[in-house]
């Protein structure tokens, strides 16, 4: 029960910091032309003995819509009210490798606006650039460590 609740209660606050640094910027010259950085929690992942039955506890008991990779939550994007989105939230065996080099039980995905220039910003800015950029049908992803060595993952989506 304690650990459910932590959960919830880390669910919860991660979605409020993505709308909360959905203001962010970033000055590029004296000009300050701005550039967003995070725009929105893209999905919550965590670790759990078995992602099937936790799963399914979440849907019984918490009524979530579950697919096979967990829970898609849809919700429209601020700036502009017709264009859908989504946040995963998503289970893994807790075994997996998935996300080292944190020993964290958790990542959380951010939805980013032009990846590859934020990249570039963060490597000027030391950050520490975990793999190479991955693009897929649903859009570009990287994963970086925060100061705290917690591995993120950054998605543009398409």
């Amino acid at each position: 029960m304690k650990k459910t609740s932590l959960l919830l209660l880390l669910i919860a606050t991660s979605f409020c910091c993505g709308f909360a640094f959905n203001n962010l910027f970033i000055s590029k010259n004296k000009n300050t032309i701005a550039m967003k950085k995070v725009t929105g929690i893209g999905g919550v992942f965590f670790k759990c003995k078995d992602p099937k039955k936790m799963t399914e506890w979440y849907e019984k008991h918490l009524g979530l819509t579950t697919n096979p990779y967990g829970a898609s939550f849809e919700w429209y994007e601020a700036a502009d009210k017709t264009k859908k989105a989504e946040t995963q939230w998503t289970p893994f065996k807790e075994t997996t490798k998935y996300f080292e080099p944190s020993t964290k039980d958790f990542m959380i995905n951010y939805r980013v606006e032009n990846l590859e220039a934020l990249v570039e910003e963060l490597k000027k800015e030391g950050v520490t650039i975990v793999d190479k950029m991955e693009t897929f049908d649903f859009g570009k992803f990287i994963h970086i460590l925060d100061a705290e060595g917690n591995k993120i993952e950054l998605w543009e989506p398409k």
